[in-house]
């Protein structure tokens, strides 16, 4: 047989057929395989640039949709009441003249990448390679910048690396705390007989306060989860302290403490007419009256909050046989964690400091942040500490302080849930935000002396000085923001001060870690959780220096606008349904023929009104976006790839940020 043949048998028996295709019939063969494959690989590329072609209208449209959604966000914007109207402007004036100076280098980098000169290190150069006056004074400004202005952002980019490793460190060791607590299963214990039922005076007194101020929206569900919490009747005091200025709902809140009262319930309604020292003054008001002391504890609750019937049960207890312990703190669980990414990122968040900070401080040191409601206080622990004083905007966290310094132990239970609400709009978080970080530094300015001077342990001073204060409150928006916000988009245009690419990939994401384990469903979102908190650095950063230097802002309250969202349990929501089937006629009993006039305003209060969801436009977030985009079109040119992807997806978080394209719109 030829050596070109090619022979195709088949064993069976029937229908045995052999092909011989000989050198003669070969070109002819090769000829049509050859036509075949051509038309298929047509085909194929047809095929490939017809799915090509119908992938870019796809994204055309998702680009037309997103401008035309930026562009109703700006003409919704409500630019008259912009974030930048506090007295401390300079951060964004700084952040302003950084951007213009940064745009101004780009378009002279430019110019140098078209004309093939090296961006990214400078070497000795001879006048004689010198190709006129700009190739002269960019190569004088290469070797300024190499020679004065790259060591001392080094240094500062090694010193904010020396933070993160200390501040990764105290993470590190507060998740093997958590570790060690989950595997030996250890919980806070009760010592001591349970209550008994039957004899409602082995009860201790207890009083449950409910600040609140124009809330709303959430004002009878807190009420009625107060007034269902399972304690004797005769042992239980609830006093709903509205510090609120709107007269109509005042009424409203009033006439809601009247109807569970006329059900028994032991509560009254409490209203200041000097509403001075925001939340601290309305608590420090209602503990000077006269039937306080007949009361051995007190719950907070606020507004939002709703505590399950055996609240008191779980709690309370705990300071049976311990009178050393001053405070008992409950868990806050979130109604509306998954309502949008911004309260699953805040959930994060939350997760990591209730599970891990808060459960391993109460363990191992007996001490942490009070958070301001879901907890029980023993009143002689408020008394003896100085009780709720209004000098700074986290009273809470002064009162935990001073308590701590005068020898109260507290306990966390990580197992007694209270369910609230996440704020759902940007703007709401980023006013809470600011608080909960300028507050602390008001605080530690205050308590500073008093830590040193006090009697406790030099273990606990330092704790309290530089693992409380200084590592969880000032140290991590530092560092956040000048490694990413400043050093970062720096390097891009100095290049001989780059920033090693363990730092862009290791420190962010190792923070993100330690942060979201404790809620491992939230995996998924780590890269917006860790884009998201380098973006609310900004605030951080801003509402730390604005509390350290005491400036105008760092004095500002401003309550964390509610939805209304509950639980929805049928005990709930029969309690609700029956003050509203006869709230009209209470109010027309009580009231006088001018308070009718009243009842009529407040059912046009009541009623649905429509309005259109504002946004707001943040300056300074908007400001970093370009000055990030900005540093990332410079690493293009000089092909710095982790760089780039990271500068390019944290400034479009800072745009969205900046436009107000995260979370809810608000009313």
């Amino acid at each position: 047989m030829a050596p070109s043949s090619v022979v195709v048998t088949i064993d069976k028996s029937s229908n045995i057929s052999l092909v011989e295709v000989n050198d003669s019939d070969t070109s002819v063969f090769l000829e049509k395989q050859k036509t075949a494959s051509t038309k298929q690989f047509s085909w194929t590329l047809l095929l490939k640039a017809h799915r090509v072609l119908s992938f870019f209208p796809w994204i055309a449209m998702g680009f037309s949709k997103t401008l035309v959604s930026v562009k109703k966000r700006i003409a919704l914007a409500d630019n008259g009441r912009d974030e930048v109207q506090y007295k401390e402007r300079l951060i964004y004036r700084c952040i302003r003249v950084f951007l213009a100076i940064s745009i101004i280098s780009l378009c002279i980098e430019f110019v140098a990448y078209f004309q093939n000169w090296d961006l990214n290190f400078i070497h000795e150069f001879h006048p004689t390679e010198v190709m006129g006056l700009f190739h002269w004074s960019y190569m004088g400004w290469v070797s300024f910048r190499a020679e004065y202005i790259a060591p001392s952002i080094m240094m500062l980019s090694q010193f904010c690396v020396v933070l993160f490793m200390i501040q990764s460190l105290d993470r590190f060791i507060l998740g093997l705390g958590c570790f060690w607590i989950k595997f030996r299963n250890i919980k806070p214990t009760i010592d001591g007989e349970a209550y008994d039922i039957e004899d409602a005076s082995s009860f201790p007194m207890v009083l449950v306060q409910i600040p609140m101020c124009n809330e709303r929206e959430v004002y009878q569900q807190s009420i009625a989860s107060a007034c269902q919490l399972d304690w004797p009747k005769d042992r239980i005091l609830i006093q709903v302290l509205d510090d609120s200025s709107d007269e109509l709902l005042q009424i409203l809140i009033r006439n809601e403490v009247n109807i569970w009262s006329e059900k028994g319930v032991n509560i009254i309604y409490r209203h200041r007419f000097i509403r001075t020292g925001y939340k601290a003054g309305n608590l420090h008001s209602a503990m000077s009256c006269d039937y306080v002391k007949n009361y051995e504890f007190v719950a907070i609750l606020d507004a939002d909050f709703q505590p399950n019937p055996d609240f008191l049960q779980l709690t309370v207890p705990h300071f049976q046989g311990k009178p050393d312990v001053g405070l008992v703190q409950a868990r806050w669980s979130f109604v509306n964690k998954d309502e949008n990414l911004l309260t699953r990122l805040q959930n994060i968040n939350l997760c990591f400091h209730f599970e891990v900070e808060q459960q391993v401080n109460s363990h191992f040191l007996s001490f942490f942040g009070f958070n301001g409601t879901a907890g029980v206080w023993r009143i002689k622990a408020l008394e003896e500490s100085g009780g709720w004083l209004e000098r700074t905007t986290v009273e809470d966290m002064d009162i935990a302080v001073r308590a701590h310094l005068n020898g109260w132990k507290f306990i966390y239970l990580n197992d007694v849930k209270v369910l609230c609400e996440l704020p759902e709009s940007y703007e709401a978080y980023k006013k809470q935000q600011h608080r909960w970080h300028s507050g602390p530094m008001q605080l530690f300015r205050l308590c500073l002396p008093a830590i040193l001077k006090s009697k406790i342990s030099k273990w606990k001073k330092a704790n309290l000085i530089f693992l409380f204060f200084l590592l969880r409150k000032l140290i991590l928006p530092f560092y956040s923001f000048t490694l990413f916000c400043v050093i970062l988009p720096l390097t891009m245009f100095i290049p001989e001060a780059e920033l090693p690419i363990w730092v862009i990939c290791y420190v962010p994401v190792t923070m993100s870690i330690l942060n979201i384990l404790p809620a491992p469903k939230a995996f998924p979102f780590l890269m917006p959780y860790l884009l998201f908190e380098n973006t609310m650095s900004v605030t951080k950063f801003n509402a730390m220096v604005s509390g350290l230097f005491q400036l105008g802002s760092a004095y500002e309250w401003v309550v964390t606008k509610k939805t209304g969202r509950s639980s929805e349990s049928d005990l709930l929501a029969f309690a609700e349904r029956e003050s509203k089937s006869f709230n009209e006629d209470k109010i027309q009993r009580r009231l006088s023929e001018s308070g009718l006039e009243m009842l009529g305003k407040l059912k046009e209060q009541e009623a649905p009104v429509e309005q259109k969801k504002k946004n707001r436009i943040y300056r300074k977030e908007l400001a970093l976006a370009f000055l990030l985009l900005t540093a990332a079109t410079r690493s293009l040119l000089s092909a710095h790839g982790i760089h780039f992807y990271f500068l390019l997806f944290q400034g479009l978080s800072f745009l969205v940020v900046g436009l107000d394209l995260i979370g809810e719109q608000v009313a």
